[in-house]
């Protein structure tokens, strides 16, 4: 479970916070630990929060936001403007859609064991997820169903936890790790689940892998050298690349739109901040300059903008910055904790999921951190947001 920061306390780093991001909620699994940050009363300066101008409300009781309807079948017609998520308010966890206004909440999965993760096909005609309904006690693997909920199918079948499924840009290939008696192995598969390969084969860990946007690299994070840094290889696992070299942690790689450059993770400051990088290594610059811990960060749809998670106010919020690290501003402002950031594909609209009503719901909001509006209201946990491509 993810625990609520509290103020005036040390506070975990974001890694502690959400280990892993995809399974924070249900595994709380990790290849790597970081230690505690204390996070220092004084901050930069950034831009005024989004939120002064935020008009904060609830979809109205005819978008029917509080009734789930489970086993409904979507018809065609209505596949568009979609998000999938996750949801506990069956007992467990499950995979749900609904439209943009929160209407139609669907309960796709109704399995006794967890499903957590959803995520879409390029061409959104399928929804992966993370599943231990066959294994139990926790052994995730990656499945496939259609956009309604049928054709539940298992793509993996191996000893371990299944993570970070990504898929290649042209939805051909599957690129994940396996996390095996504390030992991550990088493998590919096709996206039916067969041609199962081991990219990394490396006694140390080999972790969250992240296609280029072109398909012929992946950047990845390992901890062959001691600490954490990051690689690249090609999409077949020849020329591992090491790509940055220091003591310390980094981690959660990912590609510019465009390719020509790669943001990540790094503790090499003391706290963890957003660097980027050419793809090559080289002009390692430090974008965030923060002095709590910023992470899980994620380009715009057009590559202007990086949206990233920050502590710097103690609880973790959702900001946005230009790609130079300009222009920082904070975009959420509430006393519970903002996750699970993902832009719509036009990027004029950011999901999230948000503890400030005292559960974790899914939001919507402008951009910019106009309009938020709570899309799910129910007693248990809701997240993981993504939309329809």
């Amino acid at each position: 479970m993810i625990k609520k920061i509290k103020k005036g306390s040390t506070m975990k780093s974001l890694r502690s916070i959400v280990p892993f991001l995809i399974l924070a909620l249900i595994l709380g699994v990790s290849c790597t630990e970081k230690g505690e940050q204390e996070i220092l009363a004084e901050e930069p300066v950034i831009e005024e929060s989004a939120e002064d101008e935020v008009v904060e409300e609830v979809a109205t009781e005819e978008e029917a936001l509080d009734e789930s309807v489970e086993g409904e079948i979507v018809g065609e017609e209505t596949l568009k403007d979609k998000i999938a998520f996750m949801s506990e308010r069956d007992g467990n966890a499950e995979i749900y859609i609904m439209n943009i206004d929160g209407s139609e909440q669907i309960n796709l999965t109704n399995e006794p064991e967890s499903d957590v993760s959803p995520s879409f096909s390029p061409d959104d005609s399928k929804i992966f997820f993370l599943s231990d309904r066959d294994g139990g006690d926790g052994d995730y693997e990656i499945y496939t169903m259609n956009i309604d909920g049928s054709e539940q199918t298992r793509l993996t079948n191996n000893p371990g936890i299944e993570n970070f499924p990504s898929f290649s840009p042209d939805g051909t290939k599957i690129v994940f790790f396996n996390d095996y008696n504390g030992t991550c192995e990088i493998y590919m598969m096709n996206i039916d689940g067969s041609d199962q390969t081991n990219l990394t084969n490396n006694p140390a860990v080999d972790y969250f892998p992240s296609f280029s946007p072109d398909g012929s690299k992946i950047a990845f994070a390992s901890g062959r050298s001691g600490s954490g840094d990051i690689y690249i290889m090609n999409i077949d696992g020849s020329e591992q690349t090491r790509l940055t070299n220091n003591q310390k942690w980094d981690d959660f790689p990912s590609f510019s739109p465009d390719g020509s450059k790669i943001v990540f993770d790094s503790y090499r400051n003391g706290t963890c901040e957003i660097y980027m990088m050419n793809i090559d290594g080289s002009d390692q610059v430090n974008l965030t300059n923060s002095l709590g811990d910023d992470g899980f960060c994620s380009f715009s749809p057009d590559g202007t903008k990086i949206m990233f998670i920050s502590n710097r106010d103690e609880d973790p919020e959702i900001y946005i910055m230009n790609i130079d690290g300009s222009g920082q501003t904070k975009l959420t402002n509430n006393p519970g904790n903002e996750f699970s950031p993902s832009f719509s594909p036009d990027g004029s609209k950011i999901v999230f999921s948000s503890e400030r009503d005292g559960n974790y719901e899914i939001y919507i909001m402008d951009s910019d951190g106009k309009n938020q509006v709570r899309l799910t209201d129910n007693q248990s946990m809701d997240f993981y947001p993504c939309f329809l491509p």
